[in-house]
């Protein structure tokens, strides 16, 4: 197998500005994290994914190692396999909404709550990075949607 390239840092860019510098999964913002954010292979390459712009995403490292070189998980509700959220064809604002505390993401799809669970979108750590985020108002992103009366 041939030595992986580097993907090329105007690409890169060109991939933090269409996310807006948002990690394509949980939506945590990479500008207020320690580390920058990864490039992930939406369909690995050990998948036959490449290079290109339509098959990479932004990821937190967390999302990027849950994530893996998977495409599938379990629907925790139906027992079925199912795709993961892909960044690329699928709509944030259609498998997601954010809980009324604007802490949790929940899923309004089969692919939404698959998502959560493989990637575990809502674990502790970042659950306390929202609500640090929203005491100061940047939590949540903008044109997310909201849970509203539940």
């Amino acid at each position: 197998m041939p030595a992986r390239r580097p993907i090329p840092e105007a690409i890169q860019n060109q991939i933090r500005q269409r996310a807006n510098f948002l990690c394509e999964y949980c939506h945590a913002s990479e500008q207020w994290q320690y580390v920058a954010f990864t490039i992930e292979h939406i369909i690995p390459l050990a998948k036959n994914g490449a290079d290109t712009l339509d098959n990479l995403a932004l990821a937190c490292f967390h999302c990027n190692r849950k994530k893996s070189a998977r495409t599938t998980a379990i629907d925790p509700q139906s027992g079925e396999e199912v795709s993961l959220f892909n960044p690329r064809q699928d709509s944030w604002n259609n498998h997601f909404i954010w809980s009324d505390d604007e802490l949790f993401i929940i899923g309004l799809t089969s692919v939404g709550r698959t998502t959560i669970t493989a990637l575990a979108l809502n674990r502790e750590r970042v659950i306390n990075i929202r609500a640090a985020d929203k005491a100061v108002g940047r939590h949540p992103p903008t044109g997310d949607p909201i849970q509203s009366g539940n």
